[in-house]
C-alpha cells in the first residue's frame, strides 16, 4: 500500500514549474531544490558549469541508506521555450498549462517524484538505497549540463534518468549519438543580370552536394536530416556564401561515422566541381548508448514496476537525453517514462495518475 501523498505532490510539481527556468537561466530552481534537498538530510553540493552553460549549477546530493545497494536519480532543471509565467491548469485529472506556455513536466515531473518519493519514505522511517541524485543544467537543445557534470562525486554503479514520455514502464535502454555538421559553402558573387558567369552560386554547389547525399531514413539504427541552409540578400546577385547545418544519428557508432563521412565527403566534392570552397565544422554531441534487456539493472527497475502494477517493457529512441553522456562517463543509465506527453509544445500534459505511479515506483525500487 503506497503512502504517496498525492495533493503534496501535485502542489510540489506545480511550485517547481512556476520557477522560470528556460535553458541557461536555472539558478532559481537550482537554489530551490538545493535547499529542499537539504531539509530532506541530503549532502548537497552544487557543482560549477561554464558559465556559456547556465547562469546556475548542476546538482549533486546524497543520502546514506541502510539498504546496502545504491541508485543515482537524475533529471534535468531547464525547460523549452516558451517557458516563461507558467500557470498550470487541471482538467479531469490531466495537468496542461493554461495554453500560452510549455508546462515543463518536462522534466520537473520527474524531480517532483523523486522529491515526494523520498519524503514519504522518510515519513514511514522505511529502510531504503543509498540515494545520489544529478540535477543538471541546460540538457534541453545540446545536454551540456550533464557533459560537464563533475562525475568524481558519483559512487554508485548505475543511474536512471526521468526524461521520457510514453506509458509508466516504459524503459529507455537504447538511444543514438549524434553529430553535427556546418558546412559553410563560399561561392564568388556576380551580377546575376549582367555577368552570372563571372559567378559562382554557393546554393547551387550545396544543392549539388544535397540531391546526391543519402538522407533521412538511413537503416532502422541511422537517420541524417539537412536542417537549416542560410544564405543570400538579393536575386540579383550569385549567392556568395550558404550556410548549411545537418545533423546524423545512430544507434552504432560506427554506422554514425560511416553517415558523416559520406555527408562531409559529399559536400567536399561538390566543391571540387565547382570550384567553389567550403569550411566543415563536425562535432560529435554526445555518443550512443544500448543496453540489454536483460541486464540486471534493467530487471530491478521491471521487478519495480510489476510490484505497483505498471508493465515494464524496454525500447530504442531517436533522441538523446542526460542518459547518453552518463553513459559514456561510465554509468550504465537508462531513461524511464514519467507520463509526460506532447513536450516541447504548448499543448504539453501529464495525467496526476501517471505523476503518482513514477512516485510509487521511485518509492518501491529504493526500498525494495
Amino acid at each position: 500500500m503506497t503512502t504517496i501523498n498525492r495533493q503534496r505532490l501535485m502542489n510540489h510539481f506545480f511550485e517547481l514549474v512556476k520557477i522560470d527556468s528556460e535553458s541557461r537561466n536555472e539558478k532559481r530552481i537550482g537554489e530551490a531544490l538545493a535547499e529542499q534537498l537539504g531539509e530532506l538530510g541530503f549532502d548537497v553540493h552544487k557543482l560549477p558549469v561554464p558559465e556559456a552553460i547556465s547562469n546556475g549549477f548542476n546538482i549533486y546530493a546524497r543520502l546514506e541508506g541502510e539498504r546496502p545497494d545504491s541508485v543515482v536519480f537524475s533529471c534535468h532543471m531547464d525547460t523549452v521555450t516558451p517557458g516563461i509565467g507558467i500557470e498550470p491548469v487541471i482538467e479531469d485529472g490531466i495537468i496542461r498549462s493554461k495554453g500560452n506556455t510549455i508546462l515543463g513536466g518536462d522534466d520537473k515531473s520527474g524531480i517532483a517524484a523523486i522529491i515526494e518519493a523520498v519524503r514519504a519514505i522518510q515519513e514511514q522511517n522505511l529502510n531504503h538505497k543509498t540515494i545520489e541524485i544529478a540535477f543538471t543544467v541546460h540538457e534541453e537543445g545540446g545536454l551540456f549540463g550533464s557533459q560537464h557534470f563533475d562525475m568524481s562525486y558519483i559512487q554508485s554503479d548505475k543511474a536512471i534518468v526521468l526524461d521520457s514520455g510514453g506509458p509508466i514502464g516504459t524503459i529507455i535502454n537504447a538511444a543514438p549519438g549524434q553529430q553535427k555538421i556546418v558546412a559553410n559553402y563560399i561561392g564568388r558573387p556576380a551580377h546575376a543580370g549582367l555577368a552570372p558567369e563571372e559567378g559562382i552560386s554557393a546554393i547551387q554547389v550545396a544543392a549539388d552536394a544535397i540531391s546526391q547525399m543519402k538522407l533521412l531514413r538511413i537503416d532502422e539504427e541511422t537517420t541524417a536530416n539537412i536542417g537549416i541552409v542560410q544564405g543570400g540578400n538579393a536575386t540579383n546577385i550569385v549567392m556568395p556564401e550558404l550556410k548549411v547545418v545537418a545533423e546524423a544519428r545512430s544507434l552504432n557508432d560506427d554506422k554514425l561515422s560511416m553517415q558523416v563521412k559520406h555527408m562531409v565527403e559529399t559536400f567536399q566534392a561538390a566543391v571540387i566541381k565547382h570550384g567553389a570552397e567550403v569550411n566543415i565544422d563536425s562535432s560529435r554531441a554526445y555518443n550512443a548508448f544500448v543496453i540489454a534487456d536483460d541486464h540486471p539493472h534493467i530487471e530491478t527497475i521491471k521487478a519495480s514496476f510489476e510490484a505497483i502494477g505498471a508493465t515494464p517493457f524496454t525500447k530504442g529512441t531517436g533522441g538523446g537525453s542526460d542518459a547518453n553522456n552518463f553513459n559514456a562517463k561510465g554509468l550504465t543509465t537508462v531513461n524511464i517514462s514519467t507520463g509526460m506527453a506532447k513536450v516541447h509544445t504548448t499543448e504539453e500534459f501529464i495525467a496526476i495518475d501517471d505523476m503518482v505511479k513514477i512516485t510509487q515506483f521511485v518509492e518501491h525500487y529504493l526500498t525494495h
